[in-house]
């Protein structure tokens, strides 16, 4: 079909959910029709509108995600479905992919993330467009939806005291100060705030700083809200 992809945002937080329609607006080749914050509004949303695409949360105030995808697969709707959720299990992920979601994000999520999984995925509409002449073009369409390698980490960082920072700073709900991070993870002052402000940079982490009673203020790091909690948040 012609046109740009028409995309629904699903999603029960609503400043997520206009961050996530704003992300996908500035995608070329793809257009927000609405933000909602409950299965109730999508539906009544896609039986007046077209919708290619749903970024849907797993996790909203009227039901399950993965149901109402499956409800909409039953019902023959052929909008595909992006999975943008907390959720971690890996049962979670293999059952959307038994349903057909064509991609799993993981929140929270810097716009270069989404705009990647937005950019995969029209190719793969394109890719899949018409008849396959052979083997080749079927491999073509399925290898357009495939994540590429992590990319690197900036130099003099490594993944294993990434992995356990961003563990400490999620496992701490009052946050971590650079100090309190180095002491836990036996690193550096100086490198454990290296860690932390990646974790930043990257969309996963908040910082601020602390005012004490003397001196300069302090700079405090929290995990993002929306990794804390059992919804999504962005």
């Amino acid at each position: 079909m012609s046109g740009p992809v028409r995309v629904l945002v699903v999603e029960d937080d609503p400043v997520a959910a206009d961050a996530h329609a704003l992300y996908v607006g500035r995608v070329p080749g793809f257009t927000p029709v609405a933000a909602v914050h409950t299965l109730a509004e999508a539906t009544r949303v896609l039986e007046r509108t077209r919708v290619d695409l749903l970024l849907l949360d797993l996790t909203l105030p009227d039901g399950n995600g993965l149901r109402f995808a499956r409800a909409l697969r039953a019902a023959g709707h052929p909008a595909d479905v992006i999975a943008v959720t907390s959720a971690r299990d890996l049962a979670v992920v293999r059952e959307s992919v038994s349903l057909g979601v064509v991609q799993y994000v993981l929140k929270p999520f810097a716009f270069p993330t989404l705009r990647e999984r937005l950019l995969r995925y029209a190719e793969f509409r394109a890719a899949a467009a018409g008849e396959a002449v052979g083997q080749d073009d079927v491999d073509r369409a399925l290898a357009a939806l495939r994540a590429p390698a992590a990319a690197p980490l900036p130099k003099g960082l490594s993944a294993p005291t990434l992995d356990r920072v961003a563990a400490l700073l999620r496992e701490a709900p009052e946050g971590l100060t650079a100090a309190g991070a180095a002491g836990a993870a036996g690193t550096s002052r100086i490198t454990a705030r290296r860690y932390l402000e990646h974790l930043v940079d990257t969309g996963r982490a908040d910082r601020a700083p602390r005012y004490g009673q003397v001196g300069r203020p302090e700079l405090h790091y929290r995990w993002r809200a929306a990794e804390a909690g059992s919804v999504s948040k962005v």
